[in-house]
């Protein structure tokens, strides 16, 4: 119970409040990690779309006579 009280009165209106990700940036620990999540989703569906359309002109395309591929 003393480290808790000790830190209350160190931290002062901070006490309690999330730590942020960077001091001079309004952003917490949470929401850069939220940040981090979307923009990793967000390259394994460009990833994924890019494969779809390689694999739909390298290989469909050409069946049906969309492109012709010497």
């Amino acid at each position: 119970m003393g480290e808790s009280k000790r830190r209350k009165r160190v931290l002062g209106e901070d006490y309690g409040k999330e730590e942020r990700f960077i001091s001079w940036l309004p952003l917490t620990k949470t929401q850069a990690e939220d940040a981090y999540n979307l923009t990793t989703r967000g390259a394994w569906i460009g990833i994924a779309l890019l494969a779809f359309g390689w694999i739909t002109i390298r290989f469909i395309g050409p069946t049906f006579g969309w492109w012709e591929v010497n």
